[in-house]
C-alpha cells in the first residue's frame, strides 16, 4: 500500500512540475521572502477577508539580533498588500509567529526590544495600528483569543533552530538538568498577566508514564513548541533532553490541562525513538495526531492517540510532513512531505489531501521547494487549514524566493457515502 501510493504521487507531482502552471483552484498570494506561520494555525483572519504573513529582511543567512522583518496584511478580495508592522522577534521557520486572535482586530506576533533584549508579544489592530505590548511571548493563541501560550522562545534555538526569537548569544543561557525556572507560560489577554503554569522540573517529576533518567543533571532539558486544543481546555508540548556538549536527543509528547495540571506522556521517548515527528491536536480536543512508526516497517504512519497515551492506532500509511485533520470534523488530513519520505523529484513536495475514511488520497499541489543544503534555511510547505475547513494555505517558492499559496478544496472535499 505504501509503495503504490508513493508511485501515484510521484507521477502526479511530475505532471504538475512539467506544466509549470498552478491548477485553477490554487493561486499565489504573495512572493518575495514571505511565509505563513505553521501547520497548526490559520493565517487567514477570522472573517476570512485577510491574510497575515511575514516578510524576511533576507533569506540567505542566519537572523542577526536586532534585524527587523515585516508583518504584512493582504486583502484576499483585492490582493492589496501592505506592511503593518516590523518585528525583530523572528527566526527562519516560523518567522515572528504571526497569528490572529478572536477577531480581525487582534493580530499577534513576537518582537524584541533592542535596548534590553527582552522578547515579548504584540497585539496589533491592523487597521488602527494601535499596538499593545503583552507580558510574555506567543507561540500559539487559543481559538477564542483569550489566552496566549508560549515556551521559552529565547532558548528555543538550543532545542531546534528556527522557531523562536534571536538575541545576542552572550545574553542567552542553557538549561542544565530539569530546571525550575523554565517551562510553559500562559498569558491572560484581558488582564495581560502571565503565569508559568508548569516548569520543566514539574513535567520531569510528575508526568505519567515517567520520563526520568539517570544523572539528569548531565543533560540539557528544553520544552519545544506548545499548542492549544480547539476548545482551549488542554495544551500539548514536547520536552527534550540531550547530553551536555552534544549527543543523541530524546523527546516525549506531554499533555496537560489549561492550568498545567494532569500531566501525561502521550508519546514516550521510546515510542518517538522508533521514528516520528510533528504532533498536533485533533478537532475533538481529546486526541492527537502525529507521524510515528508503530508497525516496525520502514517509513512512518499517521497515527492518532488519546491525550493520556491510550488508544494509539495507525489511521493512514504512509505518513509524512505536517499532518492536520480538517477543523470541521470532515475525515480529511492535509499534509506535505520531507525529502526522503516520498520518492519525489528534487525540489518538490506534495501537498497531500488524505481521505481517512476511504483510505485514499489526492494531490492538491506540488510545492516547489529548494533542495535542503542547511536545515535552518529549509522551506517547509506547512499546509494549514483555514478556520472554515475549505481552504489550505501553504509555503512554496516562486523564482527562487519564498512565497505563499492558497488552495480552494471545495470540490476535493466531497466524500463517498
Amino acid at each position: 500500500m505504501k509503495i503504490l501510493i508513493k508511485i501515484f504521487l510521484f507521477t502526479l507531482i511530475g505532471s504538475f512540475t512539467q506544466a509549470q502552471t498552478l491548477p485553477k483552484n490554487i493561486k499565489m498570494i504573495s512572493t518575495g521572502r514571505v511565509i505563513h506561520r505553521f501547520f497548526d494555525t490559520a493565517p487567514i483572519s477570522p472573517s476570512g477577508k485577510y491574510i497575515a504573513l511575514f516578510r524576511f529582511p533576507y533569506e540567505d543567512h542566519s537572523p542577526m539580533a536586532g534585524d527587523a522583518g515585516e508583518v504584512i496584511l493582504i486583502d484576499l478580495k483585492t490582493g492589496k498588500e501592505k506592511v503593518i508592522a516590523k518585528s525583530r522577534g523572528w527566526e527562519m521557520q516560523l518567522a515572528a509567529n504571526v497569528q490572529w486572535g478572536a477577531t480581525d482586530n487582534e493580530l499577534y506576533f513576537n518582537d524584541v526590544d533592542p535596548l534590553t533584549w527582552q522578547a515579548y508579544a504584540i497585539c496589533l489592530n491592523p487597521f488602527t495600528k494601535v499596538a499593545k505590548r503583552m507580558s510574555s511571548t506567543v507561540f500559539m493563541v487559543s481559538q477564542d483569543g483569550k489566552k496566549l501560550a508560549t515556551y521559552n522562545l529565547v532558548k528555543s534555538t538550543y532545542a531546534q533552530v528556527g522557531y523562536g526569537v534571536v538575541i545576542p548569544k552572550e545574553k542567552n543561557s542553557r538549561n542544565y538538568g530539569p530546571v525550575f525556572d523554565d517551562g510553559i507560560i500562559v498569558t491572560d489577554v484581558a488582564s495581560n498577566t502571565s503565569k508559568r503554569i508548569v516548569s520543566i522540573n514539574q513535567i520531569y517529576e510528575q508526568t505519567r508514564p515517567s520520563i526520568k533518567i539517570e544523572n539528569p543533571q548531565d543533560f540539557e532539558f528544553y520544552c519545544f513548541q506548545v499548542k492549544w486544543n480547539l476548545q482551549g481546555t488542554k495544551l500539548l508540548t514536547t520536552i527534550q533532553w540531550s547530553p551536555k556538549g552534544g549527543g543523541e536527543r530524546k523527546r516525549a509528547v506531554i499533555t496537560m490541562n489549561a492550568d498545567g495540571s494532569d500531566l501525561y506522556t502521550a508519546i514516550t521517548p521510546e515510542q518517538w525513538g522508533k521514528g516520528g515527528h510533528h504532533v498536533n491536536w485533533m478537532p475533538n480536543g481529546t486526541h492527537l495526531s502525529m507521524n510515528l512508526n508503530i508497525d516496525g516497517k520502514p517509513g512512518l504512519e499517521i497515527i492518532t492517540v488519546k491525550f493520556d497515551g491510550t488508544e494509539l492506532k495507525s489511521v493512514y500509511s504512509p505518513g509524512s510532513g505536517h499532518p492536520s485533520f480538517n477543523p470541521k470534523g470532515l475525515p480529511f488530513v492535509i499534509t506535505d512531505a520531507y525529502a526522503g519520505e516520498m520518492p519525489l523529484k528534487e525540489g518538490t513536495s506534495p501537498v497531500r489531501l488524505i481521505d481517512i475514511k476511504n483510505q485514499t488520497e489526492k494531490l492538491v499541489a506540488g510545492a516547489e521547494l529548494p533542495p535542503i543544503k542547511d536545515y535552518e534555511f529549509r522551506v517547509d510547505a506547512h499546509p494549514a487549514w483555514d478556520r472554515s475547513g475549505r481552504y489550505v494555505i501553504y509555503n512554496g517558492t516562486h523564482r527562487g524566493t519564498r512565497s505563499v499559496f492558497i488552495a480552494d478544496l471545495k470540490d476535493m472535499l466531497l466524500t463517498k457515502k
